[in-house]
């Protein structure tokens, strides 16, 4: 038995179980499943991240933990925006495969630069409280399952 794989015109009395839509069934597709803007999850970690660090700095009334938490927000907000930026750029419409390889590079530019914010942080905020920044660093990520449920469905 030789298998010669699938030749979907073998038999053209099949009907294919897709069909292509209308602009009007495309139309009422996209208003029942509307997409989340990347720029809308980076705004709300962004006001996240300053509702921990200001309740944080309330909590302590020290500066070095207001900042502490500002840098851990930092620290997710800036990759995120590196990436949205990156991936609604117009050379991710091009193709497919583009679009797959320029978010698989952004992502790992998002990544690079998070560790090397998390890297330098001692240097960069006097007087480091980790526990504020990692407090304010998951919290802001957090973001991202909070994304899925505006979405809805």
């Amino acid at each position: 038995m030789v298998f010669t794989g699938f030749n979907p015109r073998e038999d053209e009395s099949e009907e294919f179980p897709y069909k292509k839509l209308t602009r009007e069934e495309a139309a009422a597709l996209r208003s029942r499943n509307p997409s989340l803007s990347p720029w809308r999850v980076v705004a709300a970690q962004c006001g996240l991240g300053v509702l921990i660090a200001a309740v944080a700095w309330g909590v302590t009334g020290s500066r070095a933990t207001l900042y502490s938490a500002l840098y851990g927000a930092l620290v997710v907000v800036l990759p995120a925006a590196l990436l949205a930026r990156g991936t609604t750029g117009p050379l991710s419409r091009l193709s497919p495969i583009t679009s797959a390889v320029i978010v698989l590079s952004w992502t790992a530019v998002k990544m690079g630069v998070s560790v090397l914010m998390l890297l330098l942080a001692p240097r960069v905020v006097e007087s480091l409280s980790w526990p504020a920044l990692l407090i304010a660093l998951v919290g802001c990520m957090q973001v991202y399952w909070l994304a899925l449920l505006w979405r809805g469905r």
